[in-house]
């Protein structure tokens, strides 16, 4: 037995050589070779052991633990019956199984179909179910509405030192580079491991990692780079558009609530073991030469994992239900007589298990939770890799804290704001922080104003009203509305939430359920009642040729706001830009297009291929939530014994949903999700400015406002 697992682990190793991949024993990584010669049965009898407890691994490790679990076929039930009931509550099921244009060719999932082909399809390990799983959710490209498996998803994270971007040269040439900064980052980031990947090049390269930065790329693993980037935009999920999936390939920035942060971009940072090794067809800088260079895909144990030390700690540590999987009754006693009332919820009910995914930074405290939210999750975790300091922009103005940064160019009339998302330390801080670094600009003469939304995931409603109305003044546009009009889906188990709360409000004494009408505004933006059934009587649509309901049309949820604004608008709106790489989503998105469809903003997309089309946002969606939320809600309306309520996940699972969908401006009765948002600039990317944001702003201000 021990000799015939030996054999299966050298016939591997073997295969690895021919293959030329970082697994190969000539270019085995460390802690590779010393598992190799410590323990052969041991690793055999329990892949887990292999990497338990080290930071460090080889990708094919990882997946010989994931894959080495059956799947559960309880479990795999459970999975499926909470994503089905959950999505009752997605608006947007019926929408995406076909997507009007521009979208048509990109969202076509019907993903209730799928949900049931998973039901009876076997699997050879849980891993490859949910990887299916995952994927299925991500073919909707919808941020919003994705599943997440902390059994797996970013548990250890696959990682290149050579992130890709894509260039423009003087005569208008586009290709793809490695970073120019790439050196830089791997040897600031990946300090313990760099050395792995000098002595994993071959020749006279080894040890000659700083020379790939800024090389060009023509080729990956043997064909043209943009099948690799297709291939990868195919399977990402998160934004409607092409351009967009496309950018998420490539290395980018965001200013972040600890400073300004990198991202490495999804073909240097993956959330699962997909890939051992990459090889690169390359012509370095100041070279005629072209040269072939393999480099191994290192996995890192991610910070959104606990650690273990071999296969049942990995899958107990991991992989089953929390005490933040599954929603709370916001009012059980659980120790006490005392109800769990809002100002005690911290430290009554569990941190949301959605935040680790989010992208944006989320505070949970009972107080922030009152705001509504609109963020993108993503399978991988926003990082704080740090933007290299000479790429950091300097003399941040007053008013600069956590994801706000505030700079006047050199032009003396031109401001930045750079907004790394729509929340932060808090609701507050936030609303309070734009607004003084806005005067502050104006007043030291600023006549325009850029607003670089790199990378931003969303976060509070209210915030993106809030800046719209400031920056524009108060209008027709603004006041009361400076959003947009929504609807939730209305579906028998909402129904049934709402009816509850309306026959009896003491369920929700602190108003925190999302379904209670005091929450909300008529379309007409005044505040309904107490006891009012909203959900009554549905609004019925056909959407691709299926029956569904809605809400009726809601209206503002954020004015008053909690300080007042401006008596004028701060910036004459025909002389503001948004910028970014098109990765601005959720709130983000709701704020970018009224400004940009209303108020006549300019929008520029950095970076992206010439021959695609543009969007300067996506993932619109109105207001987004999670399943532990929907459970919350369920729980402590008293239906969860309701046949149509799900059940508590038993897996460390998240389910993401767009609770309320937006109407749109140029169609107002049809939703925006799904509506145009082509960029007015497709801004190119040279050497000289890449992945420098004070750079990028001073070529805006220059050539586009």
């Amino acid at each position: 037995m021990i000799a015939g697992r030996f054999l299966t682990l050298l016939s591997a190793v073997l295969a690895s050589v021919r293959l030329g991949s970082a697994d190969a024993t000539s270019s085995l990584p460390r802690d590779v070779t010393s598992g190799l010669s410590r323990d052969v049965e041991e690793r055999a009898a329990d892949p887990c052991a292999t990497i338990g407890g080290k930071t460090w691994v080889s990708p094919s490790d990882v997946r010989a633990c994931y894959q080495s679990f059956p799947v559960n076929e309880t479990e795999k039930a459970n999975i499926i019956e909470v994503v089905n009931k959950t999505l009752a509550f997605h608006t947007s099921v019926n929408y995406e199984k076909l997507a009007p244009p521009p979208f048509t060719l990109d969202v076509h999932e019907d993903l209730l179909r799928d949900l049931a082909r998973i039901q009876h399809q076997k699997y050879a390990s849980d891993y490859d179910l949910h990887i299916d799983l995952s994927r299925t959710l991500k073919r909707l490209d919808d941020g919003h509405c994705v599943y997440i498996n902390y059994c797996y998803d970013s548990l250890f994270v696959n990682y290149l030192p050579t992130p890709l971007v894509l260039l423009t040269d003087d005569a208008g040439h586009q290709s793809v580079h490695i970073a120019p900064e790439a050196f830089t980052v791997a040897t600031a980031e990946f300090a313990d491991e760099v050395q792995t990947w000098q002595d994993a090049l071959p020749g006279a390269l080894k040890g000659q990692l700083a020379s790939l930065s800024g090389a060009k790329v023509l080729a990956i693993n043997g064909q043209d780079p943009w099948i690799a980037v297709d291939a990868n935009a195919a399977i990402a999920g998160s934004f409607q558009g092409l351009g967009t999936r496309q950018n998420g390939y490539f290395a980018s920035y965001n200013a972040g609530a600890g400073g300004w942060t990198y991202s490495l971009g999804q073909f240097a940072q993956q959330s699962l073991p997909l890939s051992d090794s990459v090889r690169l067809t390359i012509q370095r800088v100041n070279s005629t030469k072209i040269e072939t260079v393999s480099l191994p895909y290192r996995s890192r144990f991610g910070t959104t994992g606990t650690n273990f030390t071999d296969s049942a700690s990995y899958r107990a540590n991991n992989c089953v239900a929390g005490d933040s999987t599954n929603g709370v009754d916001y009012y059980a006693e659980p120790s006490s007589t005392t109800p769990v009332r809002r100002e005690d919820a911290p430290s009554t009910a569990a941190v949301n298990p959605a935040n680790k995914f989010r992208q944006a930074p989320m505070p949970d405290t009972a107080t922030q939770r009152r705001y509504p939210m609109n963020v993108m999750l993503d399978s991988a975790p926003q990082l704080d890799i740090a933007l290299p300091p000479t790429l950091v922009p300097t003399d941040p103005q007053p008013g600069s804290a956590s994801v706000v940064q505030f700079y006047l160019l050199d032009d003396g009339k031109t401001g930045v704001l750079a907004l790394g998302s729509f929340s932060g330390d808090s609701f507050e801080n936030l609303e309070t922080n734009l607004l003084t670094g806005l005067q502050g600009l104006k007043a030291k003469g600023a006549t325009q104003l850029i607003v670089d939304v790199s990378n931003n995931g969303g976060g509070y409603i209210c915030i993106a009203h809030w800046l719209h109305r400031i920056i524009a003044g108060p209008k027709s546009t603004t006041v009361p509305q400076a959003g947009l009009d929504t609807q939730t889906r209305d579906g028998p188990l909402a129904q049934l939430i709402v009816k509850a709360i309306a026959a009896d409000p003491s369920l929700d004494p602190d108003e925190f359920l999302l379904y209670n009408p005091v929450a909300w505004t008529f379309a007409n933006d005044t505040k309904m009642p107490a006891g009012y059934d909203w959900l009554q009587p549905p609004v019925k649509k056909t959407v691709n040729g299926v029956a569904d309901a809605f809400s009726q049309r809601l209206g503002q949820e954020c004015q008053p706001f909690d300080i007042d604004a401006p008596a004028e608008a701060l910036f004459d709106t025909s002389k503001v830009a948004i910028v970014g790489n098109g990765r601005c989503a959720s709130s983000c998105s709701l704020f970018s297009i009224t400004l940009a469809k209303e108020e006549g903003a300019k929008t520029v997309v950095y970076g992206g291929k010439r021959d695609v089309p543009q969007q300067y946002c996506g993932t619109v969606g109105g207001q987004s939530t999670d399943f532990s939320t929907i459970d919350s809600e369920v729980k402590t309306t008293h239906l969860k014994n309701n046949s149509l309520a799900p059940p508590d996940f038993l897996t460390n699972s998240v389910q993401g949903i767009t609770w309320r969908l937006g109407f749109g401006i140029d169609n107002k009765n049809e939703p925006e999700e799904w509506q145009n948002h082509p960029a007015d600039v497709n801004l190119a990317l040279t050497a000289d400015i890449v992945s420098n944001p004070a750079a990028i702003w001073k070529k805006v201000a220059e050539t586009v406002l």
